[in-house]
């Protein structure tokens, strides 16, 4: 069930988004989740704006005089840059529509000249995963989304390379072939782009994938495209990191999960965590510590985004604490 591209343009044979095993093929909803999902409708509100007083006031007694119970709410005002950040979770109990909340909202939105978005709670982003030769990080992925772990529609697996054909197919998730040379980069990206819109990729996950994409790819997609590097940035950048730690002797590994941008590992970070390490073990045993730390770095990144709780804040991110009972699946894994 692969599809391999050529250099002419992609034609896609496969059929629909992949949802998990246990998930109802219409809806995408998980059956722990349908009863919950039928009683009550929840959204989660993201805010930024320049920062001014009468903003929490404004946005929660809206949501109040709506019939709106908040459940969740957090806020941050960057007072280096004046920048003002919100997330509020809600349970709609007159059943308000996402569309009549915003359009509620724009009153407000205008006065205090607000970025201001209404995602549906029960919707899965759709995600279109990335991966070369080393598969930790997308074998984990795949683990956390078969059982229910991790809320997303994987739309596809693409890769340069068919080492991970058969454990895509066996999900029975599509898997997409796309040969990179320096000779074709344009014509690949471009079928990659395809694929994203045919798809309707909402985000594109990097699990180890080993192609260094373009500027034009990574503004087309900013914001939407999450890389996990082998290494506590911004130390030991490139290729070889683990090596590189090794010869200077560290006693702490990490990983760094952050958005993509034209920068090569400088996009703004997302989430991080190290290991530690003595002077006993081997570079080898740095490779193998590293990839534990790798795969749940990335899939706490992908929580936080596929949640909303993440907001770009020049070449830095806001990152809110997970909701009330969504950590233990963010941390399990």
């Amino acid at each position: 069930m692969g599809t391999e591209f050529s250099e002419a343009a992609p034609k896609l044979v496969v059929n629909g988004f992949a949802t998990p095993p246990d998930c109802d093929k219409d809806s995408g909803v998980h059956p722990r989740d349908e009863e919950k999902v039928e009683k009550m409708t929840s959204f989660v509100l993201t805010v930024s704006c320049k920062s001014t007083r009468g903003i929490v006031a404004a946005i929660s007694g809206y949501l109040a005089a709506k019939g709106c119970n908040i459940i969740d709410s957090s806020q941050f005002d960057d007072l280096g840059t004046g920048q003002f950040f919100m997330r509020v979770s809600v349970i709609s109990e007159e059943g308000a529509s996402r569309e009549a909340l915003l359009e509620g909202l724009k009153p407000i939105s205008d006065k205090f000249g607000m970025d201001i978005e209404i995602h549906d709670s029960a919707h899965r982003m759709k995600v279109l995963l990335m991966v070369s030769r080393f598969g930790h990080c997308l074998n984990d992925l795949l683990y956390r989304w078969k059982i229910g772990a991790l809320p997303i529609d994987i739309v596809g697996v693409v890769s340069n390379h068919f080492d991970y054909q058969k454990v895509v197919v066996n999900h029975d998730i599509p898997f997409y072939h796309i040969k990179v040379t320096k000779e074709n980069k344009p014509q690949a990206e471009a079928q990659l782009l395809d694929l994203v819109e045919q798809t309707g990729t909402e985000l594109i996950v990097l699990a180890r994938y080993m192609q260094v994409l373009s500027d034009n790819l990574c503004r087309k997609m900013s914001g939407k495209i999450i890389n996990i590097h082998h290494s506590f940035l911004p130390s030991f950048k490139g290729a070889n990191p683990y090596k590189q730690a090794y010869e200077r002797g560290v006693k702490l590994i990490g990983a760094t999960a952050h958005y993509v941008t034209a920068d090569l590992d400088e996009g703004p970070i997302i989430e991080q965590d190290v290991a530690r390490i003595t002077h006993a073990q081997s570079a080898d045993d740095y490779v193998s510590i590293g990839r534990d730390v790798e795969s749940q770095v990335l899939a706490r990144a992908i929580h936080a985004h596929i949640h909303h709780r993440t907001f770009i804040n020049g070449n830095r991110t806001v990152v809110f604490p997970a909701s009330p009972g969504s950590y233990a699946s963010e941390r399990m894994g």
